[in-house]
């Protein structure tokens, strides 16, 4: 059955993604996007060449009411943990105050075709785990400015859910990264520094790990979850690749120009993060029982990544 979507934020990093493969399989998109510093807007070239899009430049706050559809995408969110401790206005504008007025949208909306929504937040909710992994099930216990507007999020869904009988589905996935993503990121920025000849800022020394996740292989989970059918669900999105921040620059560094390194420290400024989380650590189980699993495999694809940047530099 051909579907009809919204997709906020459809012009960020993972909501272009997300909007590529649903385009693939052949559904109707309507793009929305406010446009912020992070927004790629060249992808509206490739993006307007199908004849199932259509965009909107508009704030998710002030989207005056919804066209038919079958499933509301929310990857719209200001997302980078370090701008949200420095200001976290703008966190609680659209993370918050944004997924509201969305949920009011669709409790408004006829009440014979409610629109699912299909909520992105975060495996940063759950907080750091020293060792085994976080179920869908677990409390939400966030660090930081970010990651606490993305749990108050996801209880305002669940909340409108219970007591409006919205159909909802969250997704938490695991760090992202490929070609696209804005240079805040810690792939992206190491690779703009490198072009500047700056020194790159590591958090804690680079003893943070993280969980390393391609975003295709998130959009292909989105398609998966809704093809299902399910609804009032949560699923965790891994992609059970994990390593310190150290050996990632590392590894950054090494592809960038062409060659070993024992130690990367000449190239490396330390730093701290207030609230910094140690590891983050997801299981996925429910996710794969949908029969999804990664395609992506993080060392092959760094290096065209890498290169993609190497060869543009990014304000």
């Amino acid at each position: 059955m051909t579907k009809i979507v919204y997709i906020t934020g459809c012009l960020g990093f993972i909501g272009a993604y997300v909007t590529r493969a649903c385009l693939e399989e052949g559904w109707y998109v309507r793009g929305i996007d406010k446009c912020t510093y992070a927004a790629n807007l060249d992808l509206l070239d490739e993006f307007n060449k199908n004849k199932k899009f259509v965009f909107e430049k508009i704030d998710i706050n002030d989207i005056p009411f919804l066209y038919d559809c079958d499933y509301i995408i929310n990857c719209a969110a200001e997302s980078h943990v370090g701008n949200s401790i420095i200001h976290s206005d703008e966190f609680i504008h659209s993370n918050i105050h944004g997924v509201h007025h969305l949920l009011e949208l669709i409790r408004l909306n006829r009440e014979d075709h409610k629109p699912v929504f299909l909520h992105f937040s975060t495996d940063e909710v759950y907080s750091d785990i020293e060792i085994g992994y976080h179920k869908e099930t677990d409390l939400l216990k966030p660090s930081n400015p970010y990651s606490s507007s993305k749990a108050a999020a996801d209880m305002l869904v669940l909340a409108w859910s219970r007591t409006y009988n919205l159909p909802y589905l969250i997704v938490r996935p695991t760090n992202n990264y490929g070609i696209g993503q804005y240079v805040e990121k810690l792939i992206p920025k190491t690779c703009k520094y490198l072009q500047l000849d700056r020194k790159i800022p590591l958090h804690n020394n680079g003893t943070p790990v993280r969980n390393w996740l391609h975003a295709s292989d998130t959009a292909t989970a989105v398609i998966t979850i809704i093809n299902s059918g399910l609804t009032n669900e949560i699923f965790n999105i891994a992609g059970h690749f994990e390593q310190n921040n150290y050996y990632t620059v590392k590894k950054i560094i090494e592809c960038y120009y062409g060659h070993k390194y024992d130690e990367i420290d000449e190239f490396l400024e330390q730093s701290k993060r207030p609230g910094q989380d140690m590891r983050y650590a997801i299981d996925d189980s429910k996710l794969r029982g949908l029969m999804w699993y990664p395609d992506k495999k993080f060392d092959e694809e760094l290096h065209g990544i890498v290169e993609y940047y190497k060869e543009r530099f990014i304000w």
